[in-house]
């Protein structure tokens, strides 16, 4: 099947690929295949094989309706040009040297409109790196933290913008120069069971169940009774929404005119969706893909019959639009009114629910048929199916990657940086076809050069860093890309081991990157040092095979050895009751490193033994439901939170 190979490669899908202990890796062709038809390649027969291979080189060799580029740098045509010339954003015309096909681009950073010959096209010119954190002149650190686990003065069902802004206020008076954030993308609005922030229903816009009406002068939410130590979201998403709506009806029509009737019309879309699955949900609808079939279409009669029929319930989506993004700029004035360098860090996460409000409104810039998810390896031997889909690269750029900007500029808008989740989704992500096993994906590659000169461009803009999560295997030349851009690598205490297994000393992390204690996936350090994630280990039937849970216990005591030795060379292993004095040594740790920037989870600073999310479990464990036990302002109150806190900001973090 040579044309079926050739075809695959054309398109961007790699036959072979490098598992996790670096054994090649061959896809079957009926994978293939049927990876390529989601896609829109037809690969059912010869002819339909040679008709795809076709259509896939035309638009190759078109010139394309964006070309990126770095700044000054002289970059290939598809054709011989005899005339260039850029409009800037200044809106000033300056011609562009060209010699045949070979273009130079301008020297300072920006959005251009291009004339080719008479031919228009965009033209993005990046700077070469990326901007770094600033904290004036020294090494910042913050606290990554939960948002809905916070509690506030007031009882409430989960923490929103408000506790949000409360924490930085706390934070920063301690001397933290960031709060690192849980995806704030958009949910399914009212709907108690999807509540995953990392299977969104769009990127583009926000979490309105985070809004908080007192951020922005308006009543404050009625309290509720005190919430116990997990979340109940299928009761509390339901309940917000309609204490949203009594907020909405409250307001006088003025202020609705002001709030209502911006001119971006991916909101209105968003909103307009919002409005339909509020609709379709009572009858049963999960996502567009449940309702009526003329309902499909965005820009089709029965929507657009629907926005006409329905303006209050538009208005009303639009209002929980504006409360989000108002209560998120409210928290990051108030992270920079506390003297926070940085201030928040917002995560993106790597794709977006297939029956969600992105996927519905930008169905020709997204994967179709596919999902997102990881191929199998040794910790998963079925693979994983992460039930998320994400951008197309063809869409991308047939689009002129304009919903990916969006993007990238929606999760920089408030914020001092953007974490890019699996960031090596910019260079490939496993693929597989709905109703498939996940052993039958395959990689798709994605246009990495674009991508990442787009992201920096877009960092510039802002005055932002970015985080790429790098952990795991990196695509080839992954790593070099990002560190060249001065994208930050994630280096986290658990994955920084030698070649004995041992943990790396603090001076030996990579000065390009973040320092981190751990993340939302990961045990915390005084869960670690307990054997908690051993307990969860025995409980799900997750130890390693063949593995007792006395011999688990007995390589864990082993580990204890070799982290202790690593954080503290004088003091006597604390017994794996005591894990306080191993979490301060963990902060002094993290401290010391050259990173950029040192963060610890809040659940570290605490001291807490339990994590937010135990990857690989929907029900088996309480993700994202925690609740902490008081409000930032108490939390911070105690003495030995404190001292970590000082610890954080001592001189070696200088």
């Amino acid at each position: 099947m040579e044309q079926l190979h050739a075809l695959a490669q054309a398109a961007g899908v790699a036959r072979e690929w490098t598992d996790v202990d670096g054994r090649q890796q061959l896809v079957a062709d009926d994978a293939l295949a049927a990876v390529l038809a989601a896609l829109g390649h037809a690969a059912g027969s010869e002819r339909q094989i040679a008709r795809s291979l076709a259509a896939v080189e035309e638009r190759r060799a078109a010139l394309p309706p964006m070309l990126v580029a770095d700044c000054g740098a002289s970059i290939p045509l598809p054709f011989a040009a005899s005339r260039a010339e850029a409009t800037g954003e200044d809106g000033i015309t300056r011609p562009l040297a060209v010699d045949g096909d070979r273009l130079t681009v301008p020297d300072a950073p920006g959005y251009y409109d291009l004339v080719l010959d008479g031919r228009a096209l965009k033209l993005a010119v990046a700077p070469a790196k990326c901007p770094l954190p600033n904290a004036a002149g020294r090494r910042p650190w913050g606290v990554s933290l939960q948002i809905p686990a916070l509690r506030g003065a007031q009882p409430s069902p989960f923490g929103t913008f408000g506790e949000l802004a409360e924490a930085a206020r706390q934070f920063g008076a301690a001397g933290a120069d960031a709060l690192a954030i849980n995806p704030v993308h958009a949910l399914f609005p009212g709907h108690g069971v999807g509540y995953s922030p990392y299977s969104p229903s769009s990127r583009l816009f926000l979490n309105g169940a985070m809004g908080d009406p007192a951020l922005v002068g308006l009543p404050p939410l009625v309290p509720s009774t005190e919430a116990g130590p997990l979340i109940d979201w299928a009761g509390a998403l339901p309940l917000r929404l309609a204490e949203l709506r009594k907020v909405f009806a409250a307001l006088t029509p003025a202020q609705r005119a002001g709030i209502t009737s911006p001119e971006d019309a991916m909101l209105h879309r968003h909103a307009l969706f919002d409005a339909l699955d509020c609709h379709f949900r009572p009858l049963g609808a999960h996502g567009w893909r449940d309702w009526p079939a003329a309902f499909h279409d965005p820009e089709g009669a029965a929507a657009t019959h629907f926005a006409a029929e329905h303006p209050d319930e538009i208005g009303f989506h639009l209002f929980v639009q504006w409360l989000a993004r108002q209560g998120l700029e409210a928290a990051q004035t108030a992270a920079k009114g506390a003297g926070m360098g940085v201030g928040l860090i917002a995560d993106l996460a790597v794709g977006v629910d297939p029956s969600g409000s992105d996927a519905w409104s930008l169905r020709h810039t997204m994967l179709d048929g596919l999902t997102i998810g990881a191929p199998p390896d040794p910790l998963g031997p079925l693979g994983q199916n992460w039930s998320i889909t994400g951008f197309s690269p063809e869409g991308l750029r047939a689009s002129a990657y304009e919903p990916w900007i969006a993007m990238i500029r929606a999760g920089l808008a408030a914020d001092g940086g953007l974490r890019i989740d699996h960031a090596f989704g910019l260079a490939r992500l496993w693929v597989i076809p709905e109703g498939g096993a996940t052993r039958d994906g395959a990689y798709l590659s994605y246009p990495f050069d674009d991508l990442i000169r787009l992201a920096t461009l877009e960092a510039h803009r802002a005055n932002a860093f970015i985080i790429a999560e790098d952990l795991g295997t990196a695509p080839y030349g992954f790593t070099q890309a990002v560190t060249e851009r001065q994208m930050l690598g994630m280096r986290v205490l658990w994955f920084e081991r030698a070649a004995d297994n041992g943990f790396i000393g603090a001076a030996d992390y990579e000065p390009l990157s973040a320092a981190m204690s751990g993340t939302h996936d990961t045990v915390t350090v005084a869960g670690w040092w307990r054997g908690r994630d051993l307990d969860w280990a025995e409980k799900l039937g997750r130890l390693p095979e063949g593995t007792s849970r006395a011999e688990a216990e007995a390589i864990r005591d082993w580990d204890r050895g070799l982290l202790w030795s690593t954080l503290d060379h004088t003091a006597c292993r604390p017994a794996p009751d005591n894990p306080a004095p191993v979490v301060d040594a963990a902060m002094a740790h993290i401290a010391r490193t050259p990173a950029a920037i040192a963060l610890v989870s809040l659940e570290d600073l605490l001291g807490l033994e339990e994590q937010p999310n135990l990857p690989g479990t929907i029900t088996e464990h309480p993700n994202w439901r925690r609740r902490l036990d008081a409000p930032t302002g108490d939390l911070i109150a105690d003495a030995h939170v404190r001292q970590r806190c000082a610890i954080l900001g001592g001189p070696d973090a200088g």
